[in-house]
């Protein structure tokens, strides 16, 4: 964004005020072309941080996931998405049989959502509303009881993280969703277990504990993806801005990335 940077004059010194007299008609009799160049700096609309996205099934280690969702499988199941480059989802289920003792069940869910700048304003910006729509969406989920939710440190720009519980015909569940800004982008995790068939309810502070690791790992995927080459180190606009993504983005937002809905498919 470019910032014009104003002059002032002593106007208290006997030879300055002749200066500022000067100055001043000078900047009255400015171009119209100069004038019209400062306006339309201003308004211009800041460039998005982020241009890409890493690959949704490719966002947490091997060690993570085997911590997680532990039964998951070599990989994760990609969820319905368009342009990789403004969104991407993964999914992966765990269910750990202890044969006549029952069964500890794990669902992992990493939605990432991309913004440019448009009409609309800054990528980040839109990001921000985002974040703060997909947190009222995880405190808003029905039949949901005891919710909880705290903000995250150390977790990109800005992170916050819900908990609360959700009965089902299958068992007692423990929901954990955290949704973390970096930039123009949000990552939401939305991870739950419970015990099935007699086995004892996992505890809501390990699975919120292990959610907050994958989101800050999930975030950390999302930064080393645009280091070299990405517009966090260029300043030049990013190549899909005239497709204004965040339009397409906010299509799939509830089939890739919402807690509420995403919650209750597990």
């Amino acid at each position: 964004m470019l910032v014009a940077a104003g002059c002032s004059s002593d106007s208290d010194s006997g030879s300055g005020s002749g200066a500022a007299a000067g100055d001043k008609d000078s900047s009255s009799g400015a171009s119209p072309d100069a004038q019209a160049s400062e306006s339309a700096s201003a308004n211009a609309v800041q460039v998005a941080a982020y241009e890409t996205l890493p690959e949704s099934c490719s966002v947490l280690s091997k060690k993570t996931l085997g911590e997680l969702v532990p039964e998951a499988g070599k990989s994760g199941k990609k969820g319905t998405t368009g342009e990789v480059s403004s969104r991407g989802n993964c999914y992966w289920t765990s269910l750990d049989s202890n044969g006549v003792k029952g069964s500890q069940y794990r669902w992992l869910n990493v939605a990432l959502l991309r913004f440019e700048a448009d009409g609309r304003g800054a990528g980040e910006d839109q990001a921000h509303a985002y974040f703060e729509k997909q947190v009222g969406g995880a405190k808003a989920v029905s039949g949901a009881k005891n919710t909880k939710s705290a903000p995250v440190s150390g977790t990109g720009d800005e992170a916050t993280a819900v908990s609360y519980d959700l009965k089902k015909k299958e068992g007692a569940f423990k929901q954990q969703t955290v949704v973390a800004r970096v930039e123009n982008v949000v990552v939401t995790v939305d991870y739950n277990g419970a015990g099935l068939a007699g086995e004892k309810t996992p505890s809501a502070a390990t699975l919120l504990k292990s959610a907050q690791k994958a989101a800050k790992e999930a975030v950390a995927s999302v930064t080393a993806a645009n280091e070299s080459g990405g517009a966090g180190s260029s300043a030049s606009p990013s190549k899909s801005a005239s497709k204004s993504p965040s339009k397409s983005a906010s299509k799939s937002a509830s089939s890739s990335a919402s807690p509420s809905e995403s919650a209750t498919k597990s």
